[in-house]
């Protein structure tokens, strides 16, 4: 209902003796925290706030929130997001499927049959941790805190929480000590492992900063100079087909160095191997599709598993990509360049995940600035 106070020096024990007035503190209409003061007595306080109680639980907009919380609050996770999806129609097709991969390998697995007024921060918190316990990549922990936190703060919107069930949970963060970087000897023997097609990722991914996708869908089209190329789409690992970059319009691209030995690599497939459509990377059961993600996924695994290579422990292949992003970094190349080459959509984000790349930055830029003040 609300509380009354003083805010004088005096204990609780002395506020019935003492001169000073009450203080009340309640929630209005809106949810908002209020204070109203000038209370003589205790009982004018506390006359007060049941009024203020009374009033807001009879007004209409308190009715029709008592209505939402009987009607939804008893409701089961997987009935609450099933009325949700619905409401997802402004979702791309390729976003649907995703939303519904994560529903039924992640959220309905966990909270399906949970009542969705019994959400609270630590059942968030534990729904995380559990997934860092059972090794869940961060990537994936991240994609199902998106859903879920979605689905909750359209439910508090609707008025089944005074407080969100989000509110303090710390999501799932990216730790630098993930990025596994290979050293340039590790490099060296993990780009001369597997087959040709293997052996062109890895070339791309390290030597462009390509993402998997993107490496999937290299194209000799795609090379607009001898030092760019044209980074323009991606093979999607839901639908297996070639589609818009992350983050990215239809016609949208981004142009990427392209060093001497990844452009060779190009070249030199694109003539031992040919192309399809200016495609280096096909579906070996038909050559018309895109090169499925699983191929190479499984391909790493295999390299990893055999103990032939140098493979630095806790590497994904994502770990090639990581190491472009180092090369430049050490290489002195502006992070804001860096963030545009990798398709960050803020420098913010390469940022957080690479500043531990740039170590002395700060005292190597004090040497140059006091080079300058003492010319």
């Amino acid at each position: 209902m609300g509380s009354f106070f003083k805010e004088c020096e005096h204990p609780e024990s002395r506020w019935s003796k003492c001169p000073h007035n009450y203080t009340i503190r309640y929630r209005n209409a809106s949810g908002r925290q209020t204070e109203e003061s000038g209370f003589s007595n205790q009982d004018l306080a506390i006359a007060r706030l049941a009024e203020v109680y009374h009033a807001r639980k009879n007004s209409p907009m308190s009715q029709h929130k008592a209505e939402r919380i009987k009607k939804y609050g008893g409701m089961q996770f997987s009935a609450y997001t099933a009325e949700w999806l619905k409401g997802q129609r402004h979702q791309s097709p390729t976003s649907l499927r995703n939303i519904d991969s994560i529903l039924k390998n992640r959220l309905l697995p966990a909270f399906g049959s949970r009542r969705m007024g019994t959400f609270d921060h630590k059942v968030v918190e534990a729904f995380i941790t559990d997934m860092e316990r059972n090794g869940i990549g961060l990537a994936a922990q991240k994609n199902a805190f998106i859903r879920l936190k979605a689905i909750l703060q359209d439910a508090h919107r609707l008025g089944l929480y005074e407080d969100s069930p989000l509110e303090g949970v710390q999501p799932p963060q990216y730790d630098a000590e993930r990025a596994v970087i290979p050293s340039l000897s590790q490099l060296h023997g993990i780009r001369t492992a597997g087959d040709d097609v293997f052996r062109l990722v890895a070339e791309l991914m390290s030597g462009c900063g390509l993402r998997n996708g993107e490496a999937y869908a290299v194209n000799t089209n795609n090379i607009v100079a001898d030092d760019i190329y044209r980074v323009s789409e991606q093979v999607n690992q839901a639908t297996k087909h070639y589609a818009r970059l992350k983050h990215r319009k239809a016609d949208e691209y981004r142009d990427v160095p392209l060093p001497t030995r990844t452009r060779h690599a190009i070249e030199w497939y694109a003539d031992t191997h040919g192309t399809v459509d200016g495609y280096l990377l096909c579906n070996p059961k038909d050559i018309t599709l895109a090169m499925p993600h699983h191929i190479i996924s499984g391909q790493w695994q295999r390299i990893k598993a055999s103990g032939q290579v140098d493979v630095p422990e806790g590497m994904v292949l994502y770990g090639l990509r990581h190491f472009f992003a180092s090369n430049c970094l050490s290489n002195g190349i502006p992070i804001t360049d860096v963030a545009e080459w990798m398709g960050h959509r803020d420098v913010k984000i390469t940022f957080k995940y690479y500043r531990h790349l740039m170590p002395g930055s700060i005292s190597r830029a004090a040497e140059l600035l006091n080079l300058g003040l003492a010319a």
